[in-house]
């Protein structure tokens, strides 16, 4: 599977049974939109720069939301939780999605702002990825992010949602949370290509350019 961050939330994971586009932007987010083609394309909430379906090329399957799918032997499990601390109250819901094919499991946690519960990390079991929010004012912070990488066990983390020159909103920078994992600089790498037996044994935070 080949992996590419093109900004803010939104990757494209190709794999050997398809492509799975997540969270795709609009315009006014700030970073330029290859156009993806994909069969599956995944929404965590509805705010403008995470639900942009139609931006993307294809005639992509559309999933919003809690719940079990398979699209051609893709399965992809969208579990329940919340766009803040208060149970919804600020900020609404939010949809993290167990993405499984190719043999791997990978989680997309959306704009995930609680700190999971026993239940949905039970739910998501174990990763061989994790695409986590480290940017906080929307999410979860870079502190709690990194509690999160903890408490789920992914081999592979790879930040997301976070300040970068491109982006036009307020959001904190990568450095807090690579600080928050002990980290001081991670080569950024144009793509992840990764298969169930290169997975790493001991986990490791990838740091993905934008196309």
């Amino acid at each position: 599977m080949e992996i590419n961050w093109l900004g803010h939330s939104c990757f494209r994971l190709r794999g050997r049974e398809g492509v799975v586009v997540t969270d795709p932007f609009g315009k006014e987010c700030g970073y330029e939109w290859p156009r993806p083609r994909a069969d599956i394309v995944t929404i965590s909430h509805d705010h403008e720069n995470h639900q942009q379906a139609q931006r993307v090329a294809g005639e992509p399957k559309v999933i919003r939301g809690p719940g079990e799918y398979e699209i051609s032997n893709i399965f992809l499990t969208g579990i329940a939780s919340f766009h803040d601390n208060q149970k919804g109250a600020e900020r609404g819901r939010n949809t993290i999605y167990l993405i499984e094919f190719d043999d791997l499991r990978i989680c997309h946690l959306g704009d995930l702002g609680q700190m999971p519960t026993q239940a949905q990390t039970e739910a998501l079991g174990d990763l061989d990825v994790l695409m986590v929010p480290v940017g906080g004012v929307s999410t979860i912070t870079a502190a709690q992010a990194a509690e999160v990488v903890s408490q789920l066990e992914p081999q592979i983390v790879i930040p997301m949602h976070y300040k970068t020159k491109a982006y036009t909103g307020k959001l904190d920078t990568l450095d807090k949370f690579l600080k928050e994992m002990g980290l001081k600089n991670v080569d950024q790498q144009e793509s992840l290509k990764v298969t169930k037996n290169s997975i790493p044994e001991e986990a490791q935070v990838v740091v993905l350019k934008y196309d």
